[in-house]
């Protein structure tokens, strides 16, 4: 049988040779240095949402508050407290959790895709589009192009005609996503949509508690050394070129894929109007306003509650749900590594060695933060802590091989922030289009005309199959 069409280091083929590949422990009975393999994603020991330790009773309660929203079901009309705001007219899918689920609520895209169930829910007269597959990542859908000028938003999946909760009237129809490529790696197909998969949220109060100046003393500090393996990434900076900084008030974006969003609150804002279509008081237009698939809610649907709040004492239920949601992701613990062993402890030297640690940090320290907004004075669970994400936070040519044509700010067609890798062994989709499940593929996608992880790619290839092989026992066991 023949071989995977791969780099040699990387190829692992299936021949009259048996060989046994389980982790630390690979072995070529053939007597042949067994070749590497992705471990696979680590089985989860913990199926809830984890809290920062240290959150003070108030802080918990707007966490849980907050966790309870994010699984919330929205529906288009007849909602209640519990049944949030009001879905559409446009979406992508009906709760956060749908989204964020990987390995708990809050995570990244789960392994069964749940947008099969929602595309038809209700009586919706949905197609499902060919890139959302049983078994494929989460993806929502960006126009390069729209009439012949750029584009580069988000068109949604869904609308919500012929649903139950909505009136006959209602006739909107889906965009065209066709013609189909791969429904698993999202390649091939039409060349006007690309694709990005959702981000993990677990940690994010601690890398939106990094300071600008921190991140600014990293890229200065390392510029030489990284310069010498291609590396010269920037923040989305509109100031400079040297960073993404908002073009609002100058200061450092470091959420989404390109770092385009500020905060966590901008990047539930956004969410819950682009991916849900709900208003709200970040961005209080319904992004498609046909008459009759809007009669249901007045704009902005998500509030403040001071009216249902009064009678409980103002207390977690004044808050609207960005509010809520960027609460919750804010009070979220980081993913939690696994012990190390002699692998691991090898494959984190072979990774800084190579050059990885060139763009993925290990570690970042918090500035002082406050958690609610209930306090003036700075929280113990986020400030002064030690966040090891493993980016810079940094945006990086990654070469044609991954460029999706959009820019957003100034992270141009080709360039990408850094992924924080904490929590990669237990991600199931890898790169911005969730194109691979495999941490080897996704390495070797790295490496393209452009690129500034190219010899670091090179590096890693030049390893030997057991360095290699702690390289991503390494990665798996963040």
């Amino acid at each position: 049988m023949g071989c995977l069409n791969l780099p040699r280091r990387m190829v692992l083929c299936a021949s009259a040779i048996s060989i046994c590949i389980c982790g630390e422990t690979a072995v070529a009975q053939s007597g042949q240095p067994p070749q590497p393999t992705d471990p696979g994603v680590r089985p989860t020991t913990n199926s809830t949402p984890i809290p920062l330790a240290g959150l003070a009773p108030d802080e918990l309660a707007y966490f849980e508050d907050g966790m309870a929203r994010f699984a919330t079901i929205e529906v288009v009309s007849g909602a209640t407290q519990s049944q949030g705001n009001g879905l559409g007219p446009r979406f992508n899918s009906n709760q956060c959790a749908s989204c964020h689920s990987q390995p708990y609520l809050g995570g990244s895209s789960p392994a069964q895709n749940p947008l099969l169930a929602v595309a038809a829910l209700d009586g919706a007269a949905n197609t499902l589009p060919w890139f959302e597959t049983a078994n494929g990542p989460v993806r929502e859908a960006r126009f390069v192009q729209s009439n012949g000028v750029y584009d580069g938003g988000v068109h949604n999946l869904f609308v919500v005609t012929g649903r139950s909760d909505v009136g006959s009237s209602c006739t909107i129809t889906q965009p065209v996503f066709t013609p189909a490529g791969n429904p698993l790696t999202g390649q091939g197909g039409n060349s006007n949509i690309v694709f990005r998969i959702p981000t993990p949220t677990l940690g994010s109060g601690l890398i939106e508690a990094i300071s600008d100046s921190a991140i600014l003393a990293n890229m200065t500090a390392n510029a030489a050394a990284n310069g010498q393996a291609g590396v010269h990434g920037h923040a989305n900076a509109i100031l400079g070129g040297n960073i993404n900084l908002s073009a609002n008030d100058g200061t450092i974006t470091r959420f989404g894929w390109k770092a385009q969003n500020k905060s966590l609150l901008m990047f539930a804002g956004e969410a819950y109007n682009v991916e849900m279509g709900i208003s709200n008081q970040l961005f209080p237009q319904e992004r498609d306003e046909t008459a009759s698939c809007r009669p249901y809610n007045v704009t902005p649907e998500d509030t403040n509650n001071f009216t249902l709040a009064a009678a409980a004492g103002y207390t977690t239920s004044t808050l609207s749900d960005i509010e809520a949601f960027a609460d919750f992701m804010r009070m979220l613990a980081p993913p939690v590594p696994t012990p190390p062993t002699p692998s691991t402890i090898a494959g984190r030297a072979q990774f800084i060695s190579v050059g990885c640690a060139a763009c993925h940090t290990p570690s970042f320290t918090t500035g002082a933060a406050v958690a609610t907004g209930s306090s003036r004075s700075p929280s113990p669970a986020l400030s002064g802590q030690t966040a090891n994400l493993y980016s810079d936070l940094l945006v990086h040519h990654m070469g044609d091989g991954l460029a999706d044509g959009i820019t957003q700010g100034q992270a141009g067609p080709d360039e990408f922030r850094t992924a924080p890798l904490w929590g990669l062994g237990e991600r199931v989709f890898f790169l911005h289009d969730g194109r691979t499940a495999n941490l080897i593929t996704a390495i070797e996608a790295h490496s393209s005309q452009g690129s500034e992880a190219n010899i670091v790619v090179q590096r890693f290839n030049g390893l030997s199959p057991a360095l290699q092989q702690d390289v991503l026992n390494f990665l798996r066991s963040l």
